[in-house]
């Protein structure tokens, strides 16, 4: 089972960037969006063979996710069961026949932390909410997880120890996530490799190469066995992220 996330920072906008094509492509069984900013009705966009399910954040142009898929989903659920987080369409949960897929967009903890007690609540809850599922069949969460784990998940992290996305705080929650039953699929497949998925827009930073690791797919324990392949697709333009992507033996 071929599975694809991909932050497309408006998705209005890259479809102009050739995102049709880019899909097809894909050849996926299930390809999960992040950071959509739509409302209901906004776009049209449907691929033949495939079914789509949206979370929609009520701020107009905000966050937002979806997943398209070529297997019909047993269950579906938008956000994680809590009101504080779910009014910014941050997640979409598909129940196959043995595992759930979670697509996720993980609040950013903005400048100067600003939103970090938040991100915080969110972190334990979203990680309470993957393990609720779990205790029925394994999961398979992936997404814009707004955090470059270790040092080697980006370019300059001496800089960046007190910025979002690489703050202690950020980083032990993800440490916690791994250690509560779940693997970072690339880094399991990949143990030194430097590969980034985000490059800031300033200062040519793609150009460059200066850019962090913060889109993922984690699985649980369990499913050790069945990963196949990951890949970061860091040669497909469209937005400042780019593609990842796991492959999961049936």
């Amino acid at each position: 089972m071929k599975l694809v996330s991909w932050n497309v920072n408006g998705l209005r906008a890259v479809v102009g960037k050739g995102f049709a094509d880019i899909f097809e492509s894909f050849d996926a069984d299930c390809v999960c969006l992040q950071e959509t900013k739509l409302k209901a009705g906004q776009i049209d966009l449907e691929f033949p063979g495939y079914e789509s399910y949206w979370d929609y954040a009520d701020k107009p142009g905000y966050a937002g996710t979806a997943i398209y898929t070529r297997r019909h989903p047993l269950s579906v659920r938008t956000g994680i069961g809590i009101d504080e987080h779910d009014h910014e369409g941050r997640a979409v949960t598909l129940e196959f026949g043995d595992f759930f897929l979670v697509n996720a967009y993980v609040p950013n903890s903005q400048n100067e932390l600003k939103r970090l007690d938040y991100r915080m609540r969110w972190e334990d809850d979203f990680r309470a909410y993957l393990k609720t599922l779990e205790q029925t069949k394994p999961v398979v969460v992936c997404g814009d997880m707004n955090v470059a784990h270790e040092e080697i998940d980006l370019k300059n992290p001496a800089a960046n120890h007190f910025s979002a996305g690489f703050s202690d705080e950020e980083r032990g929650k993800m440490s916690e996530l791994l250690a509560s039953g779940f693997i970072d699929t690339w880094r399991y497949q990949h143990p030194q490799e430097v590969k980034y998925s985000w490059w800031s827009y300033r200062m040519a930073a793609r150009q460059r190469n200066v850019g962090w690791r913060i889109d993922y797919f984690l699985v649980s324990e369990c499913l050790r066995d069945r990963i196949v392949s990951t890949e970061i697709h860091d040669q497909i333009p469209g937005s400042d992220h780019c593609p990842v992507e796991l492959v999961l033996a049936d």
